[in-house]
């Protein structure tokens, strides 16, 4: 699938129509789920092949964040064979109290994965939670970022977001 196809393909499944109520209270006729591409073990399959090729070199663990970010780490994961940890936005008060689950990343070279990018907020508050475990994070990747200030945010916070999709990129794309 072309880069060009795998963009009208997410747009397609992940744009609905309706009357919606967004975080902010105001009410949309559209709405962007972004579950329903990573849901989809066809899309996820594409999306890894697509995002593979953008890892820096060094990056030895995989970082997918609470909650969008799991199933794109875990598809880049089976795609690259690298490992990955899961990022909980605060570490459970039971069991193992871990913040990064799945394995030590103290020394390593760690690359953050999101979904969707729009402020940036909690990418950079991973991060920084990363590094205070001793990973090296240096970059983001993530599969659509919204221009909404965030690819700003991380490089104020020394974190170079790549992107696999603009949210410019899905509005052009063709709907399928």
């Amino acid at each position: 699938m072309t880069r060009d196809d795998l963009a009208a393909a997410i747009a397609s499944v992940a744009t609905l129509h309706g009357e919606f109520i967004l975080r902010s209270g105001a009410t949309a006729s559209e709405y962007f789920d972004k579950y329903r591409f990573e849901s989809d073990p066809a899309l996820l399959r594409e999306i890894a092949e697509h995002l593979a090729p953008m890892i820096p070199r060094e990056t030895q663990v995989l970082a997918g964040l609470e909650l969008g970010g799991v199933p794109i780490a875990t598809a880049l994961a089976l795609h690259t064979g690298l490992r990955t940890v899961f990022v909980r936005k605060r570490a459970k008060d039971y069991g193992t109290r871990q913040l990064a689950e799945g394995l030590d990343v103290s020394g390593l070279r760690v690359l953050v994965i999101e979904d969707v990018v729009t402020s940036g907020g909690q990418v950079v508050a991973s991060t920084n939670d990363l590094r205070g475990l001793g990973a090296t994070v240096d970059d983001a990747l993530c599969v659509i970022d919204r221009q909404s200030g965030g690819a700003a945010a991380l490089a104020s916070a020394g974190i170079a977001l790549r992107s696999l999709f603009t949210r410019s990129d899905l509005s052009a794309a063709p709907r399928a």
